[in-house]
């Protein structure tokens, strides 16, 4: 059964959803959504474990895909484009593959249909472990991820997940499944032999980032036969927030064709 994903909306004109990475939401993306919004409505959702959206055990790409297909179309959406970064850019192309008749343009930013290393699991150890008992401000939980995660940018990132009520903290991430989930988060989900998504798609790099290697070209020809590749140079995995105005005039140029 699909999850009611938590959204919010931006602007007019032809829609247009933005998928987060892991362990981001939906206000991450806030200026970039505010960017579009002048040309598009844009949909900026919280997928399934993050976010204000509901909790799951299991995170497949392909049960995250129909959660965004199902949502979306509670919205009144049936004809979009799909905007993903990193894990939301799986949950996209995933998405285009099993509806392509909906996704109208797709765009992925800085992430491939292959499989990964398991990069990110000594995170959620590290939050999984942290005792939330008496911290009651980010910057105590912050010097006490320190040594895990000696990233102070990272650790920013991380915390913006960490929500204070009744006079206690809480993760908003569902840790637990996340964990649980990672093995097949880092993978491409098996598809139908010859299933491609044959509608206008874009893949933006970081020029800094290994995550969109010519290795892997073949691996994106083959999903998306119309697809073309673009690189900011001077950012890494993060590209739309190190460089917000290269990355927002080539989504526009894109999307305006």
């Amino acid at each position: 059964m699909p999850l009611a994903l938590a959204a919010v909306e931006y602007g007019a004109g032809p829609p247009l959803a933005i998928l987060h990475g892991l362990f981001g939401s939906g206000r991450n993306w806030t200026s970039i959504a505010q960017g579009l919004a002048p040309q598009h409505r844009v949909i900026a959702l919280d997928l399934r474990n993050h976010g204000a959206s509901p909790w799951a055990e299991t995170m497949g790409y392909g049960e995250m895909a129909e959660d965004v297909r199902a949502s979306l179309s509670a919205r009144g959406y049936e004809h979009y484009a799909l905007l993903g970064h990193s894990m939301g850019g799986k949950v996209a192309m995933m998405a285009a593959l099993q509806h392509p008749e909906m996704v109208e343009r797709l765009i992925v930013a800085d992430i491939a249909p292959v499989s990964y290393p398991m990069r990110h699991l000594c995170e959620v150890e590290a939050m999984r472990r942290l005792d939330l008992t008496g911290i009651q401000r980010r910057s105590q939980a912050d010097v006490a991820l320190a040594a895990a995660i000696p990233d102070a940018a990272e650790r920013a990132f991380l915390l913006q997940n960490l929500i204070f009520n009744n006079g206690g903290a809480r993760w908003r991430l569902n840790l637990e499944a996340i964990e649980q989930g990672m093995p097949a988060l880092v993978e491409f989900p098996a598809t139908p032999a010859g299933r491609t998504y044959d509608g206008p798609a874009l893949f933006l790099a970081g020029g800094r980032s290994d995550y969109v290697q010519p290795a892997y070209e073949p691996a994106i020809r083959r999903f998306f036969p119309k697809h073309e590749i673009a690189r900011i140079e001077k950012a890494g995995h993060w590209l739309h927030a190190e460089q917000p105005a290269e990355f927002l005039a080539i989504i526009e140029r894109f999307l305006s064709r």
